[in-house]
């Protein structure tokens, strides 16, 4: 086992922080995770796993600088979700500035695969520019750059419309995409962090699979014992709601990821990859079936 590390976690109570501060604390390493909401349930239940909580945000450079205080590392965090896409590369940028003036030696920056090709899709260029940032600056880092989340059949929408038996995607049944489950994204980070010297100044796409709607949808059916059929939603109902979303859609079909799984698999053997199936199988059963 590496010597323990002492990392700040950011974005630690949303799905990539959260599982890379979980990494983290199973493999030894000391957590602390910046938080608006220390109160909130994921924080309180990282904090009874062992992780230092502080409060505070990106906009407030002494709550940050003081989380990093004698830190080895950062997991950095970044979303346009909250306030657009000239907010998420400020947010790399402060961060960046901060671990620099902390002396951080090892900043890992959690961007999305294609974001190094002007994709045209606003939430994986922006994640682009703060990756031009980084290598601009005298930040020692690694950049992970995950593919289409597994975990995205949660939001609710797409989980209603399966718990009715609908699986509805903005793809054609046939066209593959690829994913990861957000556990391995996790595991993975807790590698680079553990694994700085040869890993520094990389560039790694993650992915676990590729599969099609149709593929996910004859796996959804296995899994609940019960049908769900596979529906293309037009791309212009997705348009209608968000551009950014239909630029994504669209760029998935026209072009999509091309991480060489095989390849990351035996680079990396000591990560326990997820395909698909096994992802499912670690799910509750009762994870689609109906609210009561």
């Amino acid at each position: 086992m590496p010597s323990p590390l002492t990392i700040l976690v950011t974005g630690a109570t949303g799905k990539q922080g959260g599982a890379t501060a979980r990494a983290l604390l199973a493999r030894g390493h000391s957590v602390r995770i910046l938080t608006r909401n220390p109160g909130s349930e994921s924080a309180a239940a990282l904090a009874e796993a062992g992780a230092q909580v502080f409060q505070g945000n990106f906009g407030d450079a002494t709550t940050l600088l003081k989380a990093l205080d004698g830190a080895d590392g950062l997991f950095a965090m970044t979303t346009p979700f909250e306030a657009g896409v000239a907010s998420e590369i400020q947010q790399g940028m402060v961060l960046a500035d901060a671990a620099l003036e902390k002396g951080v030696k090892h900043l890992v920056y959690t961007s999305v695969a294609g974001a190094n090709q002007e994709t045209g899709i606003p939430h994986f260029d922006s994640k682009g520019t703060v990756e031009k940032y980084l290598e601009a600056s005298d930040v020692p880092h690694t950049v992970i750059a995950p593919v289409y989340f597994m975990e995205n059949l949660f939001f609710p929408d797409q989980l209603e419309g399966i718990r009715n038996g609908v699986l509805a995607v903005p793809l054609k049944e046939d066209t593959f995409l690829q994913q990861i489950a957000v556990a391995d994204i996790g595991a993975f980070a807790a590698h680079v962090f553990e694994h700085r010297d040869e890993l520094l100044g990389q560039r790694i796409e993650l992915a676990g699979g590729e599969l099609t709607g149709k593929h996910v949808a004859t796996a959804l059916t296995v899994f609940r014992r019960e049908p769900v059929t596979y529906q293309q939603v037009p791309l212009e109902q997705v348009r209608a709601m968000s551009e950014d979303m239909a630029a994504m859609y669209e760029w998935f079909e026209k072009v999509g990821y091309h991480v060489d799984v095989d390849a990351l698999r035996t680079s990396y053997p000591d990560i326990e990859w997820h395909g698909y199936i096994d992802w499912l199988a670690e799910l509750d059963e009762d994870v689609f079936s109906p609210a009561p």
